[in-house]
């Protein structure tokens, strides 16, 4: 399986990704971090957990904490759908679920489908983005999960 290859002189990535939509924008995230994709499970709400932090389910005997993207992304809060799903990632603190409004499909990128994100010249963060894919016609956000979950996975004591 191929894996991702951030350059850093082009800011230009290349691989394989899973792409998923939240809302009417599609991401991506690079294919070997993620571990599996499972139906929505009962989410149990932790007391003290930041707003994007659902809670945990329980994934075969393990507690796996979920995060929702789209509250993450400053997006607002939807009724659930039967295609919602979790994506289960391994990231620096082990497994992590993204909550998202659906998988869309496995993607490879060239260098030549993809940039640097844009320098938009205002109070724009970017620091989670990757790159921009373009193929199909389409624009995908290439996410940096670890740059997601940074301060999500972060000890209580640390955020505050």
């Amino acid at each position: 399986m191929a894996s991702s290859s951030p350059s850093t002189a082009s800011g230009r990535v290349t691989g394989t990704y899973l792409t998923f939509q939240v809302g009417r924008e599609e991401y991506g995230i690079e294919i070997f971090k993620v571990r599996e994709i499972i139906g929505m499970l009962p989410i149990t709400p932790v007391p003290g957990s930041p707003p994007e932090m659902l809670g945990v389910i329980n994934l075969r005997g393990k507690v796996i904490p979920v995060v929702s993207v789209r509250t993450r992304f400053g997006m607002p809060a939807v009724e659930p759908h039967p295609h919602n799903v979790i994506i289960v990632v391994e990231n620096q603190q082990g497994e992590i679920g993204l909550a998202v409004d659906r998988v869309a499909e496995v993607a490879r990128f060239t260098e030549a489908e993809t940039e640097a994100p844009p320098a938009y010249g205002l109070a724009v963060d970017t620091t989670c983005v990757a790159a921009i894919g373009k193929s199909q016609g389409r624009i995908r956000i290439l996410l940096d999960i670890a740059r997601v979950l940074g301060d999500v996975t972060a000890p209580a004591a640390a955020r505050t």
